[in-house]
Parts: C-alpha cells; sequence; structure tokens
C-alpha cells in the first residue's frame, strides 16, 4: 500500500477512533455535569497535573523513539516494556505516599484516597503502553479504534449510574480506572504482540537517550499546562476550578477531535518521510493549513454563540464558565500548530533542541502568571492566549531553518483563514445580538451556527482556500 493510501486510510479510523470517543465521553461528561456539582469536578481538576505527569513520564519518550526506529525488534519491544511497567509501579507508590501532602496543600482532605485510587490508571497503562506504540508505528488504527470505543462506553456507563446513585466524585474516578482496564485488556487481545523475557540494555540506552529529553520537554509542557488548575485550586474556590475544567474540556473537544487525530498520524507519516525536506515541508504545509481551517472556525462560532451553547448543555449553574471558555478558545486555534512544528524537530532526531524550545516558553509562562495572577482569573487566562501566539513564533523557530519554513510563511499560510474566520463569527455576533437573542437558546445555536458555517463555507469556495479542496478530497476517498 502506498503511503498517501495508508495515510488516508490512517486518518479516517484515527477520525472515527477520535470522533466516537469523543462524542461519547462528551455524552457521558453532559450527563454527569447534570449530575454532579462544578466543585465536584473541581476535585478531579486538582489533580490533573499529577494525572498529566505520570501519563507523560509513560509515553512521552520511549514509546515516542520506537516509532521513530526504523525497524524495531521484540527486543526492543520487550525493553521499553519492562521499563514502563517498572516505572509505572515506582510512580504508583510515589503519588500513593504524596497523597497526603497534596491534600494538604489544597486543604482538600478527600483527595488522598482519590488520588491513591486515582493513579491506579498509571500501572494499567502501562500494561499496554508498548502494544499501542506498535500499532501506531505500523498504522493500525483501525484495531486501536475497535479497542477505544467500547471501553469508553461502558466507562461511561459506569460513571453515570454510579452519579445517578450517588456516589459523586467517586463516579468520576470509577469510570476512568473501568475505561483504562477494559482498554488495557483488549489491547493484550488484539494487538498480537507479547513481551519475551529479554532486556537488552544496549537498545535501553538508545531509547533512553532519544526518550528521556522528549519526556523531560513534555513534563515541562504537562507541569505548564496544568498549572493553571494548580494556581486556580489553590487560590480560587473548588468550583471555579470546576468552571475551568469546564470550559477547558468544551475547548478542547474539537481541538482533541482533529488537531490530536492529525497528530497521531502526522508523526509516523512524517518519520518515513524524514530525509526528503522539501517533500515534508509540502506536507506538513498542507496539514497544517487544513487543520486550521476546519478548527478555527468551530472555536470561534462557538465563543460567540458560547451563552446559549452553555445553558442549553449544561444547565444555569455552568454559566460562569462561559467568559473562561471564550478566552480560552482563542489558545486551542494555535495548538495544532504548535504540535505539528515540534513533530518536525522529534522526525529529525533533535528532541536536546525540542527541550530547549520547551525550557524557553516555559520560562515566559511563569513570568506570565506570577504577573496575570495579581489581577484575576480572567487575566490570567489572557496571559494564556498571550503565551500561546509567542510560543507559535519559538516553535516555527527551528522549522524555518530545518524546512526554510519561518514563522512568518506559515501567518501568511494561515492568516486569510482566520480573518475570513473573524469576518463571519461578527456577523454571527451582530445576528445572535439584534435579532436572535430573545428566542430558544437551542434555535439561536441553530441559526447562528448554521449562518455562519454556510457562510464560511460559500467564501472559501468563492475565494478558492486549497485547503477546501484538500479537505473535499480527502472526504470523498
Amino acid at each position: 500500500m502506498s503511503l498517501r493510501k495508508l495515510a488516508t486510510k490512517g486518518l479516517v479510523w484515527t477520525f472515527a477512533q477520535q470522533f466516537g470517543n469523543q462524542f461519547i465521553a462528551f455524552i457521558v461528561s453532559l450527563v454527569l455535569a447534570r449530575i454532579l456539582l462544578p466543585a465536584e469536578f473541581g476535585l478531579i481538576g486538582m489533580i490533573s497535573i499529577f494525572i498529566a505527569i505520570g501519563n507523560t513520564l509513560l509515553n512521552a519518550g520511549m514509546t515516542q523513539s520506537l516509532i521513530r526506529t526504523e525497524k524495531p525488534d521484540q527486543e526492543d519491544f520487550s525493553t521499553v516494556f519492562y521499563f514502563n511497567l517498572g516505572a509505572s509501579i515506582i510512580l504508583y507508590f510515589l503519588l500513593y505516599l504524596s497523597a497526603p501532602l497534596i491534600s494538604n496543600f489544597y486543604d482538600r482532605e478527600v483527595l488522598t484516597s482519590i488520588i491513591r485510587v486515582y493513579s491506579l490508571t498509571f500501572i494499567i497503562s502501562a500494561f499496554s503502553a508498548v502494544q499501542l506504540a506498535r500499532l501506531t508505528k505500523i498504522m493500525d488504527f483501525k484495531t486501536q479504534t475497535l479497542i477505544a470505543i467500547p471501553s469508553t462506553i461502558i466507562g461511561g456507563i459506569l460513571g453515570v449510574s454510579l452519579a445517578y446513585s450517588g456516589f459523586g466524585v467517586w463516579s468520576l474516578v470509577w469510570s476512568s480506572l473501568a475505561t483504562a482496564t477494559i482498554s488495557s485488556v483488549q489491547i493484550w487481545i488484539y494487538s498480537k504482540w507479547l513481551p519475551d523475557l529479554s532486556f537488552n540494555i544496549q537498545k535501553f540506552k538508545e531509547h533512553f537517550h532519544f526518550g528521556y529529553k522528549l519526556t523531560l520537554s513534555g513534563l515541562l509542557n504537562k507541569i505548564f499546562d496544568n498549572s493553571y488548575l494548580l494556581i486556580i485550586g489553590k487560590f480560587f474556590s473548588p468550583a471555579q476550578v470546576g468552571y475551568y475544567t469546564r470550559a477547558e474540556t468544551m475547548k478542547q473537544l474539537p481541538v482533541t477531535n482533529i488537531s490530536n487525530t492529525l497528530n497521531k498520524v502526522t508523526y509516523p507519516l512524517f518519520a518515513s518521510i524524514q530525509g526528503d525536506d522539501m517533500r515534508l515541508k509540502r506536507v506538513y504545509s498542507q496539514l497544517m493549513q487544513m487543520v486550521v481551517f476546519v478548527i478555527a472556525p468551530i472555536l470561534i462560532f462557538i465563543a460567540v454563540l458560547a451563552e446559549p451553547v452553555f445553558r442549553f448543555l449544561f444547565t444555569e449553574k455552568w454559566l460562569p464558565a462561559v467568559p473562561y471558555f471564550q478566552i480560552l478558545c482563542f489558545t486551542g486555534i494555535l495548538y495544532p500548530v504548535h504540535a505539528y512544528n515540534l513533530n518536525i524537530l522529534k522526525v529529525k532526531g533533535r528532541s536536546d533542541l525540542f527541550l530547549q524550545l520547551e525550557v524557553i516558553k516555559k520560562i515566559i509562562i511563569a513570568i506570565t502568571i506570577a504577573i496575570a495572577l495579581q489581577f484575576g482569573i480572567l487575566v490570567l487566562l489572557y496571559g494564556q492566549v498571550l503565551t500561546s501566539v509567542l510560543a507559535f513564533f519559538i516553535n516555527t523557530h527551528y522549522t524555518g531553518k530545518f524546512l526554510n519554513y519561518s514563522g512568518w510563511e506559515q501567518t501568511k499560510d494561515i492568516l486569510p483563514i482566520l480573518l475570513l474566520t473573524a469576518v463571519t463569527a461578527t456577523i454571527i455576533l451582530v445576528l445572535d445580538y439584534y435579532f436572535l437573542e430573545k428566542y430558544l437558546d437551542i434555535i439561536r445555536i441553530l441559526a447562528g451556527g448554521t449562518t455562519g458555517v454556510l457562510l464560511y463555507l460559500m467564501a472559501s469556495y468563492f475565494l478558492k482556500f486549497e485547503s477546501l479542496n484538500e479537505i473535499t478530497k480527502l472526504l470523498k476517498k
């Protein structure tokens, strides 16, 4: 099968996995948001930084090295498997012992038991991390899809059932554990790979040498991405953490579905053509413009209609999350561009530069947080938008050198899309404010959203946007 056909097939199945998973997770989250209180979601938000750190330690480096390696053998996979498993056990016990300290930091005693149970997902996931990397390496996203969706459904049903039975925050904990366990068991059954008893020190050193820099970069990234939750949880109420978590989750829905789907496929795709810079630049540019073409209008249109959307989906009690969501939408537009630029460094084997860029960005984020925190939570979020824009130009520094594709060139390529999005969003805003505000929320959402999408697509057609043509071809295939 040709690389183009393999990539197209991978995209189809990965989109199916992401959209199926996210749709089911969204429905579950919607039901849970109507049953549980914002403060109960806030408790999970408070520990999200520790969960994110754990997942990064297990997945960011060694498994990425396996995907990048041209012809990994049984020893490669087994070596990384045993390292991951051992690391997950150590990590669990560290969090188990640290749980009371974390609870004291937030002054929430219930977090001790929540952390000790929730953290079991590290060990469960470590059992299947290498099998998952192997499936990604061979671009077998069909199997991953057929595993992920049933796991999400069963975990979601359990979570909703427990919430209706009055388990509160524990319904979220047990739902996550169930999803991870069912997924891991299925991966073992369907991946057709088992570890043997080999552990090659030399191969470990090779993977570790490449992977530890990505792991450190991932750690920095996760710590600072979740630092907002840490800070809001420390200085503000659990309810505000819940509002922020809901806004962030809502923002991530289109971002995760589209950009992470493409990112999952593009890393092995970029790795397969890493020696052809001209082709790599062309493929990168097309993908970047396609994903911004889709993500930008979705985020901005929903931001304009955020009030009726939140009230209709989550009820009045979640309306304080609306301004958080509207600000965060602007950070989501550049998220896939960040990821693709950094993927170029990974496929070029320059994990040292990857780490260097992450350190620079995190220093800027730390300074921004320190200044913005003094002016309240909304200014803190506006600071997140500012750092996202700055991060774009930092991330494109080395891409410009490797592919002769600078940040300014990338900006020029996506600027027409952003301008068209802004114009269309303004029309939706005027329509909603002057003509639709007195109607039911569902009418405002449907009328405003439909108008925006039709205007955006019509203008894209008449302006001959290449991204529209590429997406149309992809859908036809």
